[in-house]
C-alpha cells in the first residue's frame, strides 16, 4: 500500500507548488486565527486555484462557527474539511463534505470509542496531546497506542519529519501521514529540500513494508 503524503500549513503559492511537483497527495490550509499558519481565505484561494489536478486541498479548522466554515467553503473550495477542536460528530458532517476529525491522542484515550463517535469521518487524524495548542506543536506521541484494528483510516501526525517518518510508517502503517513544522524552514514557510527528503523516506519506508 502507498502511504498518502499531506504537506500542511502551507501559506505560499511557491511552497504548494513545489509539495505538489515532489509528490504531496494533499496540502493543508490552516484557518485559525491564534495559529502562526494561519492563512487569510483570499491567499488560500489563490493556492488552491493553482494546484495542478488530484493534489488535494484540505481546510482545517478549531472549533470554528458554521459561517467560518461556510466563508471558506463558498470562496476556497476545499476538497475536505479537517476538524481539531470539540467539535461534535454532527457539526463535522453537516457541511456536505468529506471530513477528518482530529484527535490528541494521550495514553488514556480510547481510540476505538473515538472511531465509534465519528464514524461518519473518512478518517481519523492523530496527532500529539499538548495542553498549549491543538496542532502543529511538533511533539509526537507513542504509535503503540493506535489500534490494529481500528476501523477509520489513521492519518498520521504528530512531531513528523525527514529523520522519523520512515520508523513511522513502518511501525504504525497509516493510510496518510500529515506533516507542518517537519518540513519547514520558518513557521508557515516549507523548505523544499526538507519536503523531498520526507517524501522520499516515506516511499522507502513503503517499499520496504511490500504490499
Amino acid at each position: 500500500m502507498r502511504t498518502r503524503i499531506k504537506i500542511c500549513g502551507l501559506t505560499r503559492i511557491e511552497d504548494a507548488l513545489a509539495a505538489a511537483r515532489l509528490g504531496a497527495d494533499a496540502i493543508g490550509l490552516v484557518f485559525v486565527e491564534q495559529s502562526p499558519r494561519r492563512i487569510e481565505v483570499a491567499a488560500a484561494a489563490e493556492i488552491v486555484r493553482v494546484l495542478p489536478p488530484f493534489v488535494a486541498s484540505v481546510a482545517l479548522f478549531v472549533n470554528p462557527t458554521s459561517s467560518q466554515v461556510g466563508e471558506v467553503l463558498e470562496r476556497v473550495r476545499p476538497g475536505l474539511l479537517q476538524f481539531h477542536g470539540e467539535e461534535t460528530a454532527t457539526f463535522c458532517a453537516s457541511f456536505g463534505v468529506p471530513w477528518l476529525k482530529a484527535i490528541r491522542v494521550r495514553p488514556d484515550t480510547d481510540l476505538l470509542q473515538c472511531a465509534t463517535d465519528f464514524h461518519g469521518a473518512v478518517g481519523l487524524l492523530l496527532d500529539a496531546y499538548s495542553p498549549a495548542a491543538h496542532g502543529g506543536t511538533g511533539h509526537r506521541f507513542d504509535w503503540s497506542l493506535i489500534p490494529a484494528d481500528l476501523p477509520l483510516p489513521v492519518v498520521l501526525a504528530g512531531g513528523l519529519d525527514p529523520g522519523n517518518v520512515a520508523a513511522a510508517v513502518r511501525q504504525a502503517r497509516p493510510w496518510a501521514v500529515d506533516v507542518s513544522s517537519g518540513v519547514e524552514s520558518a513557521r508557515g514557510i516549507k523548505d523544499a529540500t526538507r519536503m523531498a527528503a520526507f517524501i522520499e523516506e516515506v516511499k522507502h519506508a513503503d517499499v520496504s513494508n511490500g504490499p
